[in-house]
């Protein structure tokens, strides 16, 4: 019997014996002055369109029961604060829902008409290219399979390559050029097989049980965040339920996990999770060549030592297998086939990778300010190996790399709001160790060189930031300035602050309650990857600090417009400017670092200089509609060049100049707890450089490489294929007494399009398999192409036990 066959049986034997009786839930929570964390006696807490609601009592706390299961909005208001909102709150059977709600105290008159009515919240320091997703919205998203790097293609901006990646391309920026915040501790990556020296990979690392939203940044970053210069994520989780025991189960196309909460004591709670994958049975199956296996874990607990001070240690860490799958031909008969997967089995290394980060946050409270504390520390591990013909003899070794990254970080920060003034300041330091260690045989300027050296760097880096911002006009206005400064003990080249301060404004005018123009200006800047830092060359030495790397900078320009039609929807559209300096030239391959990111491996790891300019630019558009009764949709559409500049200093397209990017998602809920939604996405083909097939088909050029050589005089004058998909998403829900289920079935890419990609390049094989040499050149092999293509129907079906 099949999986899907035993999942059908399942859920019609859960349908049969359905209890008939309504199953209700509870929502219960505190409310509470987000400054000083007093709490707000005699709020209303109200849910929209019910007629359900309470007041806090003389601690802040309410409780509201014999809800019906479903997704509901609350408002929470209070004479002297700013109302408060919380949309798509899911209320279940299983357990109640736990909420903390900070209020913000309204800084105008009692007697002055306050126009910041909107429900979708501004920030006073990113008043622009913000973005907020709900846990809801996280879940039901077509094609995105609960995995938020892939939830968060549908914003404005933000692109990704045609291969199975959640590589992140925000405005035109390279994937390593984005930073992720789990409750305020930095973690270094969010994915699975990570690229290390960028930031994407498969398969999201991050259970969205423990997510209660996400803030989404592509620019207007806030001065207590460095080291980004294309995007910001802030993932803000779900503490543990403080009155029982809990937890949740899920089963899906290819992977399983578990995750537990509960109290610890009359103050504390946590949150555990654990998921292991069965891809790579799923893979094995589907006869594709590479059979990854990913497992990860995720821990969050919760202290409210007393009403002044709280305290969240978190954690998250994966480990990551990468085989390779050499009886993928076993029954094979079609020649393409099995010439396309000795092709890649001939490229691709295992690998095996680890990584973990953990981190806690003491929060403290006084009359008119909070302070934070925040120490944490991670650590990637990550090996690959490859042999030629992947026999694994000595002579066939052409690379053996493992690489460490560790850093261990403080910073201190605190924030005072006080008569319309919101004043942060604060400051970090970070320990960084980085190890690297590799053989490899490649080719160079046409040369096979050999490349072997062991590497470790220690350094120090520091920041020191500040941000102030005050309404005026009776909140019509708000203006904010903020200036960081970050530095370290590399070089000389890098540790002087002043070279690298970063002020950035931005002003905001609300003209009506549902009208309202901002604009942003900022510097930012980024230290280049540790393996750019940390490279030497075989004798030992650090070639790029000797070639006087530094910081790269960023220069934004963004301006936008927000309109409110509704108090559920909003219509904004964005212009921007980026301007790019100093960004790695790579020395070896003639191109800026810019370029790559966007597939497995390293990069970085080569002589570089911080000589690199670029450019990117462009305009969105973006329409939603938050769920208000049954329907939900958003529209956004990005046109966006993206240029930086080749060898002769000319600018040219670089490989995230996709153009047209377009995400059309809209979603409906049916009686019966069913819902359905749908996604349209579009993305215009990015540029490639060809390969240069008289130098690749060179033997002792091949016998290394097993791949083409791109032809660099050639960078990015290619184009792959548009490319394009539908996306659907069917979820059904039960709820029970103490327990409920959803049911779902998302399929992506339903009307099976293919994109076509840059092709392969490989040689002519005979009846064994060995390349066939040229006729007419015997130093060389002969060259053949095949078609390289993505895109197929992947169906997946899952169920979520909450209990």
């Amino acid at each position: 019997m099949t999986r899907n066959q035993i999942f059908i049986i399942l859920i019609s034997c859960i349908a049969f014996y359905h209890s008939a009786l309504a199953q209700t839930g509870s929502i219960t929570g505190r409310v509470y002055n987000e400054v000083n964390n007093e709490p707000i006696p005699f709020a209303n807490v109200i849910i929209e369109n019910t007629q359900m609601g309470e007041v806090t009592d003389e601690d802040g706390k309410f409780r509201i029961d014999n809800i019906k299961p479903g997704i509901y909005n609350l408002t929470i208001s209070f004479l002297g604060y700013q109302t408060a909102y919380l949309n798509e709150v899911q209320v279940g059977s299983a357990a109640t829902v736990e909420l903390d709600i900070a209020m913000v105290e309204e800084s105008a008159l009692l007697d002055q008409v306050v126009l910041n009515t909107n429900r979708i919240e501004k920030s006073e320091e990113s008043p622009v290219s913000k973005q907020t997703i709900g846990v809801t919205e996280i879940f039901r998203n077509p094609g995105g399979n609960r995995d938020i790097s892939r939830v968060v293609q549908i914003l404005p901006g933000v692109a990704t390559t045609l291969a199975f990646r959640n590589d992140l391309i925000v405005r035109g920026g390279a994937p390593n050029e984005n930073r992720f915040y789990l409750d305020g501790i930095e973690i270094p990556n969010i994915n699975h097989f990570a690229t290390q020296g960028s930031s994407g990979g498969p398969v999201g690392m991050i259970n969205v049980n423990f997510i209660r939203n996400v803030d989404f940044y592509s620019g207007a970053f806030p001065a207590n965040r460095g080291n980004t210069m294309s995007s910001l994520m802030e993932f803000e989780q779900i503490t543990g339920s403080r009155e029982k025991f809990g937890g949740s189960f899920m089963i899906g196309s290819s992977d399983i996990g578990l995750t537990l909460n509960g109290p610890t004591g009359k103050n504390s709670s946590f949150i555990l999770s654990a998921r292991r994958s069965y891809l790579q049975f799923l893979f094995e199956a589907l006869k594709l060549p590479f059979l990854p296996t990913y497992n990860d874990f995720q821990y969050k607990h919760f202290f409210e030592i007393d009403d002044k001070n709280q305290l969240i240690i978190t954690g998250i860490g994966a480990i990551d297998n990468f085989e390779l799958n050499e009886g993928v031909n076993d029954g094979e008969t079609d020649q393409e086939t099995i010439d396309r997967n000795n092709y890649i089995l001939g490229n691709l290394p295992v690998n095996e990778q680890w990584n973990y980060a953990i981190g806690a946050n003491w929060k403290h409270f006084s009359k008119n300010s909070f302070q934070n504390v925040v120490v944490s520390r991670n650590h990637l591990n990550n090996s690959a190996i490859k042999y030629k013909n992947n026999i694994e003899i000595p002579a066939n070794l052409l690379l053996d790399y493992e690489s460490e990254e560790i850093e261990t970080k403080i910073r201190l920060e605190s924030t005072k709001k006080k008569n319309r003034w919101t004043w942060n300041i604060g400051g970090g330091l970070q320990d960084v160790i980085y190890k690297n260690s590799t053989f490899r045989e490649y080719v160079v300027n046409g040369e096979v060189e050999l490349l072997n050296f062991e590497s470790k760097i220690n350094f120090q880096k520091y920041e020191l930031f500040t941000q102030l911002s005050h309404a005026f006009i009776s909140d019509r206005l708000t203006l904010s300035l903020g200036i960081r400064t970050d530095a370290n003990n590399y070089s000389d080249e890098m540790s002087n602050m002043l070279e690298q301060l970063s002020p950035r404004f931005s002003a905001s005018y609300q003209f009506t309650e549902k009208f309202a123009a901002s604009l942003n200006v900022g510097r930012y800047f980024q230290l280049p990857a540790y393996t750019v830092m940390g490279f030497r060359d075989n004798d030992g030495n650090l070639v790029n600090k000797e070639n006087k790397i530094t910081y790269i900078q960023s220069d934004h320009i963004v301006g936008g417009v927000e309109y409110n039609p509704t108090k559920y929807s909003k219509i904004t559209v964005e212009g921007f400017y980026k301007k790019y300096d100093n960004y790695p030239f790579l020395l070896n391959d003639s191109i800026s670092l810019a370029n790559l990111g966007g597939d497995f491996g390293v990069i970085g790891n080569e002589p570089a200089k911080s000589i690199s300019e670029g450019r990117s630019y462009g305009v969105e558009l973006f329409m939603q509609q938050k769920l208000s009764s049954s329907i939900y949709g958003l529209l956004s559409y990005t046109f966006v060049r993206s240029e930086f500049q080749d060898k002769n200093g000319d600018f040219i397209a670089s490989s995230w100049d996709n153009r047209h990017i377009l995400n059309i998602t809209a979603g409906k809920k049916f009686n019966k707890d069913w819902e359905l939604g749908i996604r349209f996405r579009y993305l215009g083909g990015a540029p490639y450089t060809p390969d240069n097939v008289e130098l690749s088909m060179q033997k002792e050029i091949w016998d290394v490489s097993g791949f083409g050589i791109p032809d660099y005089d050639l960078l990015n004058t290619k184009r792959n294929s548009i490319s394009h998909g539908l996306d659907a998403r069917i979820d059904k829900r039960w709820f029970f007494k103490k327990w409920s289920l959803n049911a779902y079935l998302d399929v992506q890419n339903i009307y099976n399009y293919e994109s076509v990609g840059k092709p392969f390049l490989d040689v002519v094989r005979d009846e064994n398999g060995d390349p066939v040499t040229d006729p007419n050149n015997p130093g060389s092999y002969l060259p053949r192409e095949f078609e390289n293509t993505a895109g197929t129907i992947l169906p997946s079906i899952g169920i979520m036990i909450d209990f």
